[in-house]
């Protein structure tokens, strides 16, 4: 498949878990494909962004180091996305990367993941904590931060601490019982 190719598969992307792992597929067995995968996510007022975030999210779940060349496109455009359907996959691929971060053992992430990386991530994930997105964007979001904040940066695990406080008592179930554990694990 050709990258052009790639855009007017898209059009064939719904939710289902199993049509979303079968482009993913696609998109493992060629990734030549994944800068232009990025590229549609970062067209985000095109219908077919969102769905280019599903897909993405599913390649980074099987193979987070596959993102590691594109990086620099995929932190930079970050604060751009701004579509529930695109936002809760972005940032559940921010919490792969901080993840992939903060193992012991050295890997492609940790090898390549810039302070100024780390920086765009950390920004767009406070955007999304207190923007009007929906709660799964929160999570992973509350989750990145967290990770990040370990890295003799106090001030997020503080900021991160008011925004939770601040918000429990107007939030969903899931996301009390997130936040509550992420102020346990802070406090620690």
């Amino acid at each position: 498949m050709t990258s052009t190719g790639l855009y007017k598969e898209l059009n064939y992307v719904n939710a289902s878990r199993q049509n979303r792992l079968r482009y993913a597929r696609l998109v493992l067995n060629n990734l030549s494909l994944l800068p232009e995968l990025i590229d549609i996510l970062c067209m985000v007022n095109d219908k077919n962004s969102c769905r280019a975030a599903w897909i993405l999210e599913f390649v980074c779940i099987d193979n987070i180091y596959s993102i590691t060349p594109h990086l620099n496109k995929f932190t930079n455009n970050l604060k751009h996305i701004y579509l529930d359907s695109a936002v809760r996959p972005v940032s559940k691929i921010c919490c792969l990367i901080a993840k992939a971060y903060c193992l012991q053992t050295s890997n492609p992430i940790k090898d390549v993941l810039t302070q100024i990386h780390k920086e765009l991530i950390i920004e767009a994930c406070f955007d999304w904590m207190i923007s009007n997105h929906k709660v799964a964007a929160k999570v992973h979001a509350m989750e990145t931060l967290f990770l990040f904040g370990h890295e003799n940066n106090t001030w997020i695990h503080n900021e991160l601490a008011i925004i939770l406080q601040r918000e429990f008592y107007e939030q969903s179930a899931g996301y009390k019982s997130r936040a509550k554990g992420i102020l346990k694990r802070i406090k620690k």
